[in-house]
């Protein structure tokens, strides 16, 4: 397991929802000036969430994916495109930018299923619409609980990362390594968000067979 750790830095999270709100802890946790976005950032639920004295502060989209160093994307995956609008592509220039999102569509009820198939996925999409940013998909394969300091019964799971550019994915690896999480596995390009997105699915649909979501899928090498 690596001992590498992510350098003090400002750290943006958009979307104030639960995957957002855990990432921005755990970053928080760990000392970095986190700020989280919303387009509401005013908003009674996350007033009462920040109001904890975590030092989180809340934003919008704009201002937020400004204040980052680091960025992190956690809204509803259908919503990424036009949160990074709002936000400002120019804002996401140079930066390295964590994808935690699943392109879910429960239009049919559950599980759901993805909204982006075939030779596309919403890693892609994020970073076609971030063109001078470094996108690295993560975290999308296992419940948001389980993000920083993951303690799990059954031994635990690997986590996979997908993005072009090789040093983005190296910080990408410090900050799970400070998280608690083992060296990754980097199954490839960007365009490997297409096989994570897909394990989601899996991963929901065993969730809801088994009615626990406390499991992930573990790479035996050997």
């Amino acid at each position: 397991m690596t001992t590498r750790r992510l350098a003090q830095c400002r750290v943006g999270v958009l979307g104030s929802g639960e995957v957002g709100r855990r990432l921005a802890a755990g970053f928080s946790s760990r000392g970095h000036a986190v700020m989280i976005g919303s387009r509401d950032p005013g908003k009674p639920e996350l007033r009462e969430w920040l109001s904890d004295g975590a030092g989180i502060v809340a934003g919008t989209f704009a201002k937020t994916a400004e204040h980052g160093e680091l960025l992190v994307l956690a809204v509803l995956g259908d919503a990424a495109e036009q949160a990074i609008a709002e936000a400002g592509p120019d804002n996401f220039s140079g930066k390295v930018v964590i994808d935690a999102m699943d392109p879910l569509d429960f239009s049919g009820g559950f599980p759901p299923k993805l909204s982006i198939t075939g030779e596309d996925s919403l890693g892609e999409r994020v970073q076609r619409a971030v063109p001078d940013a470094a996108v690295v998909k993560a975290f999308n394969t296992i419940g948001n609980q389980y993000f920083v300091d993951p303690r799990f019964s059954e031994g635990q799971p690997t986590m996979l990362i997908a993005g072009d550019d090789k040093d983005a994915k190296r910080t990408v690896g410090d900050v799970l390594a400070d998280f608690g999480w083992p060296d990754p596995v980097d199954i490839g390009g960007i365009e490997g968000s297409r096989e994570l997105e897909a394990i989601c699915i899996a991963w929901v649909k065993i969730g809801g067979a088994r009615g626990a979501w406390d499991h992930g899928f573990k790479l035996l090498v050997g």
